[in-house]
């Protein structure tokens, strides 16, 4: 049966990963017992590794395991289905599936509807042979492989084998840049996979998005201690401006008379808004010394205050304010034009209908910041200037380009992360592109206080990184596509049967004259840069737009 060929390959890996451990825990004992330890041996420091690598090990191992339970699973439903006569009516086999799961929820003690919903994902990932296989190999745990279940979900079989063919086939046209699955923390790979997702779902993104703005709401859940949760389901615009316009507040708040953390202030800030008591939750900080938390809240609700014309005023609390916090929207040319519908990409969020861009292109003009994009492969070129120096604008585009700290697993993409030298200055580094990436606070410190060392980056990708005992990390790279063209733009073959265009069917972008400069050519020191950047942003022609 197929059960065999197939089991017996994850239970070979699961032998495989209990043997590491054995020997693993073998050589511990040794170490610990000083039997057999060399004179250039550092005791602690072996042992400390060997933790680590246990840790690896054991990864690996629920990841095997869960492919064994995955498998298992279905074929306990698939045998009680087998059990039937071929011509059982349906509730005969409703009931034996329902039978099979429960006795599931049994043996793994949780709740029938826990092993339901169980049930239903491994019949996901077991019908996506790559992922399978990745996860009894130990490449990737069952909880991505859930993010792969969901986000296939509604997609037809060809879009759901185009989507793991992108992440787990390096043969794929387009692959995946950058770590692997198994390698990015799952929020991260989530965020990847759902991007792709947006850009090749059947429903166009603004189809969807009209009708998640329909189903907008607030909710409100008791919790215990005396606290509650308020949530918010909002267009991801106006929830990005507002969670960067809480942080840019609460940034500003901090100081050596601020007792609160930007966690605790954040919800102080939010409170101070919405109800316009003129003070950030003052009852937050109770449990501080009273003295000094009364007069933060008082300094607070005074900055505050000052920012309530764009967050929206008191007196008018339901009209949802444009965003104008800054922020980079990455915008294909003919989206922005309205020539094509396809999405834009903002920064700290994600892929947003292009109507949605349009209109912070058009509302938001004092904070939007344009990003030239290669039509070839989507990957962003230049970021546009209007009252930065060029330092900001580099920083900008440090910003759009890692889309976050770029440390190993770190998700923290707020507005304020530092901009650092890869390489120190006094140690030779330049102040490249290549020699700049983004960092949080939290890392950006750790970096100087641990041997922890970047690669270098390059012009459209972040580092990778290597940890103090040698573990490296292979960067987050975003993953650009070609833009849409809008069909009969070209008279080519490709277009014209609805199919966007490659990098060779597209036609040459600069003429064969010695007198042009391909930008790719200079170095990030070059002075022609200064030039380049100093460039003002020449919109479109109304009649080159109704040309296009």
């Amino acid at each position: 049966m197929e059960i065999s060929s197939g089991g017996g390959m994850v239970l070979e890996g699961v032998h495989s990963s209990v043997a590491a451990l054995d020997a693993l825990d073998c050589e511990d004992a040794f170490l610990a017992a000083g039997v057999g330890v060399g004179a250039g041996v550092d005791v602690l420091q072996r042992r400390y590794e060997l933790r680590l690598e246990r840790l690896e090990v054991t990864r690996r191992l629920k990841a095997q395991l869960a492919a064994v339970e995955a498998r298992d699973a279905v074929e306990c439903v698939g045998f009680q289905q087998a059990l039937l006569a071929p011509d059982a009516p349906v509730h005969e086999r409703t009931f034996a599936e329902m039978s099979a799961v429960e006795e599931i929820a049994g043996v793994l003690t949780i709740s029938s509807g826990a092993a339901g919903a169980f049930v239903e994902q491994s019949r996901r990932v077991c019908a996506l042979p790559p992922v399978l296989e990745a996860l009894a190999a130990g490449d990737l745990s069952w909880q991505h492989a859930k993010i792969v279940a969901d986000e296939t979900e509604g997609l037809t079989p060809d879009g759901a084998a185009a989507l793991v063919a992108h992440f787990f086939d390096p043969d794929a046209p387009n692959p995946a840049r950058g770590a692997p699955p198994g390698e990015l923390v799952p929020s991260r790979f989530r965020t990847k996979v759902r991007s792709w997702r947006e850009r090749h779902h059947p429903e166009t993104l603004e189809k969807r998005h009209a009708k998640g703005v329909a189903d907008r709401r607030m909710e409100y859940t008791p919790d215990r201690d005396g606290m509650a949760w308020i949530s918010l389901h909002l267009p991801g615009d106006t929830a990005c401006a507002i969670w960067n316009r809480t942080t840019a507040t609460a940034r500003g708040l901090q100081g050596p008379n601020e007792p609160r953390t930007i966690t605790q202030l954040r919800p102080d800030i939010a409170a101070s808004l919405l109800l316009g008591t003129g003070t950030p939750a003052r009852e937050a900080a109770a449990g501080e010394a009273a003295g000094r938390t009364g007069d933060a809240a008082g300094t607070g609700a005074d900055s505050v205050s000052g920012t309530g014309s764009a967050a929206g005023s008191n007196s008018d609390i339901g009209r949802v304010p444009t965003p104008r916090a800054d922020v980079l929207v990455m915008v294909p040319a003919f989206s922005l034009l309205g020539q094509t519908d396809e999405p834009a990409v903002l920064d700290g969020f994600g892929p947003i209908p292009a109507s949605m861009a349009r209109k912070l292109v058009a509302d938001g003009a004092e904070s939007f910041y344009r990003v030239l994009v290669d039509p070839r492969d989507g990957a962003p070129l230049e970021i546009g200037r209007q009252r930065y120096r060029l330092t900001e604008t580099i920083k900008q585009w440090i910003r759009m380009r890692d889309g976050k700290c770029t440390f190993p697993g770190c998700s923290n993409h707020t507005p304020d992360n530092d901009t650092d030298h890869l390489t120190a200055w006094e140690n030779g580094g330049t102040t490249g592109t290549n020699n700049l990436a983004q960092l949080c606070p939290k890392h950006h410190r750790l970096k100087h206080a641990r041997p922890w060392i970047p690669d270098p980056a390059t012009h459209n990708g972040p580092p990778g990184w290597t940890s103090p005992t040698g573990r490296h990390y292979k960067p987050e790279h975003p993953d650009p596509e070609p833009t849409h063209w809008p069909p009969g733009l070209f008279p080519m073959p490709a277009v014209t049967q609805g199919v966007d265009p490659g990098p060779d069917d597209l036609p040459r972008w600069e003429p064969e004259d010695p007198e042009f400069i391909d930008l790719d050519d200079l170095s990030p020191e070059d002075p022609l840069w200064d030039d380049f950047f100093r460039m003002p942003f020449a919109q479109f022609p109304d009649s080159v737009g109704a040309r296009l």
